[in-house]
């Protein structure tokens, strides 16, 4: 937290960020609550391995924008693929279904924003297992 706790800011250098490890996966987070008071906003830096993804799903209540930092996304939305590279984002209002995957041979570095941050039901909901998103990648 900040020097003063009751601040509300707050600095974070790369250090400092909140780490998430998951299969494939590390997440680097920089806002989100209990990091920092009264936040609306959720920010974290991705890290996916080559052949790893943020496979098919849909946050109900949250709007989303991806920023590519180095590598390449092969970028779902609904039924739409498109490959972006550095410098490109996207923006997906609440609700859309969409999946985030590595399939170049260089890690994936990107950022994601959220909000709102604190909202009833789940944040994500996973729909790869179902169709029409379990055969869309072959």
């Amino acid at each position: 937290m900040p020097d003063n706790p009751n601040a509300a800011w707050r600095f974070v250098s790369f250090p400092e960020a909140e780490i998430e490890e998951l299969p494939g996966k590390i997440h680097h987070w920089y806002c989100r609550p209990g990091m920092v008071k009264e936040t609306n906003l959720m920010f974290v830096r991705a890290h996916l391995q080559p052949g790893q993804a943020h496979r098919f799903h849909y946050h109900p209540k949250m709007e989303e924008i991806l920023y590519v930092l180095s590598g390449s996304a092969e970028q779902w939305v609904e039924r739409e693929k498109r490959q972006m590279c550095p410098g490109d984002s996207l923006y997906l209002p609440a609700g859309i279904v969409h999946g985030t995957y590595n399939a170049g041979s260089e890690l994936l570095d990107f950022l994601a924003i959220l909000s709102p941050a604190r909202s009833d039901g789940p944040v994500t909901v996973e729909v790869n297992d179902q169709e029409p998103w379990r055969s869309l990648r072959g």
